[in-house]
């Protein structure tokens, strides 16, 4: 522990019963299922979505990365809110505002207000989503969390795996006879249930009555963020300008500002956006750069792969859900079964082969795409291996960022750590995607761009092994040297 984990391990959700504490549990879970889901669920749903809707490709591009962009530039602002509101309070707001922008999708009607609703459906989550893990934290004693979080590796995995199979399965069903838009509307029930369950579960003590915030660093980090992503898939989507350079730099330098005068105002004792402390704290700092590459990878790849056999290889939306299945599979095995009996033992190994793993079948299934393989034996074999990589690689990744970081700070943690993931994954549309689109359109062949993205892949994947590497040897508070 470092000077930063002063312990308030008087849990305000104390008094809860055992059974109220589950329930609690599982609606926190839903709120997760619903942000993650929304990341992916419409990758399958993309080509139906840009012929109803007569999309570009840089419309489709942001229809996925719009998302990402509000939750990964808010979430800090979410996360502090939590920490200054309360974590119970704000999780149920942010629940309620993502149910109404789900269904601002479903009645959108051209490719601007898609957009403009997946940003709003992104703000909302960017309030719903750090309340999660930091409730948890609220929950449970350090030693339950573990066990726990294990559970949020589990479902943020496969979350994101069965987003594309959802998004096929409701398409191509057509159910209700909605078409498209039931990806989104299916959230209003869902929602529904997770605001009555919270409403009457979570625990209330935690909230507090003073709001100290710093808005001027929201505003900072949120429009550096914005302007590094703008600037990412528009270069890459309509080449790159001398303005397009310039607003690059403008960001990073925004950014850089921001940072240094979060520092500044961390040292006053002053509310700040984010905690720099936080990142010398080995285990935040290695696994939060380590999920920021992971999601660059993974989110670009689960794009092109659900576009690409389509547009490429002609599969239905279902044929593309059902070929993701041997994915989820092998997600789901490692992290249920694998992840919590090798951890304790094994430790960083346990991501560092996932890392590894997850390279080599995820370049190697791009590969086949490109050759034409659109489901065959060997394709599906090496997706599940390539699923088995990633739930070893992800699992750990939640319970070992909050190994070392108190109570009292576990919103603006869950926030900064979720923020690299989103940010992760919005940077991988621009990187990974622009790779796969700009390629396609200059020969024609959809196809063709599946071997510039595997590049893109690989380095990606090649950096997140690499912070894996850096991950000090004990991970947890006990660990056997």
């Amino acid at each position: 522990m470092t000077g930063d984990t002063a312990q308030t391990d008087a849990v305000p959700s104390a008094a809860l019963s055992e059974g109220k504490r589950t329930a609690a549990f599982f609606t926190v879970l839903i709120a997760v299922v619903l942000e993650v889901v929304d990341s992916t669920i419409v990758n399958t749903a993309l080509p139906v979505i840009r012929q109803s809707l007569d999309a570009s490709p840089a419309e489709m591009q942001w229809i996925v990365a719009g998302y990402l962009l509000l939750l990964g530039s808010l979430l800090l602002l979410g996360g502090r809110l939590g920490d200054a509101l309360g974590h119970s309070r704000m999780f149920l707001a942010g629940v309620a505002a993502f149910v109404v922008a789900s269904v601002l999708c479903g009645l959108a009607r051209n490719p601007e207000e898609l957009i403009a609703a997946r940003m709003l459906q992104g703000a909302a989550g960017a309030i719903m989503a750090p309340q999660s893990m930091a409730v948890v934290q609220l929950l449970y004693s350090p030693l339950e969390r573990v066990k726990q979080l294990a559970y949020f590796g589990l479902v943020l995995g496969l979350a994101a795996i069965l987003g594309p199979i959802l998004g096929g399965a409701l398409i191509d069903l057509d159910v209700l006879g909605l078409g498209w838009p039931v990806i989104f509307l299916i959230n209003l029930p869902i929602g529904l249930l997770a605001l009555v369950l919270g409403w009457f579960v979570l625990p209330t003590a935690e909230d507090k009555a003073e709001l100290r915030v710093d808005p001027l660093g929201a505003l900072v980090f949120s429009l550096g963020l914005g302007g590094v992503l703008y600037a990412l898939i528009e270069g890459n989507e309509k080449g790159w300008t001398l303005n397009l350079g310039a607003l690059l730099v403008l960001a990073v330098a925004l950014l850089a500002w921001g940072w240094w005068r979060a520092r500044r105002r961390e040292a006053a004792h002053l509310p700040t956006i984010i905690r720099p402390t936080l990142f010398a704290i080995p285990t935040f700092c290695w696994a939060t750069t380590a999920s920021f590459a992971f999601a660059a990878a993974s989110i670009g790849f689960l794009l092109v792969f659900a576009v690409a056999l389509q547009s490429g290889l002609g599969l239905s939306p279902l044929d593309t859900a059902l070929v993701h299945i041997p994915f989820g599979i092998g997600v789901m095995v490692a992290v249920g079964v694998f992840v919590p009996r090798l951890l304790p033992r094994l430790g960083k190994l346990v991501p560092l082969a996932g890392g590894l793993l997850m390279l080599a079948g995820a370049v190697a299934s791009m590969l086949l795409i490109a050759g034409g393989d659109g489901g065959n034996a060997p394709l599906l074999v090496i997706l599940a291996f390539t699923g088995v990589g990633m739930g070893l690689l992800n699992g750990p990744l939640g319970p070992i960022v909050v190994a070392d970081v108190s109570r009292e700070h576990a919103g603006t943690a869950s926030a900064t750590f979720r923020t690299a993931q989103q940010i992760g994954g919005a940077a991988g549309i621009a990187l990974v995607g622009g790779a796969y689109f700009a390629r396609a359109a200059a020969t024609g062949t959809p196809l063709a761009g599946m071997l510039p993205a595997a590049v893109v892949v690989a380095v990606l994947l090649a950096v997140t092994v690499a912070c894996v590497w850096m991950l000090p040897r004990r991970l947890f508070a006990g660990d056997a040297d």
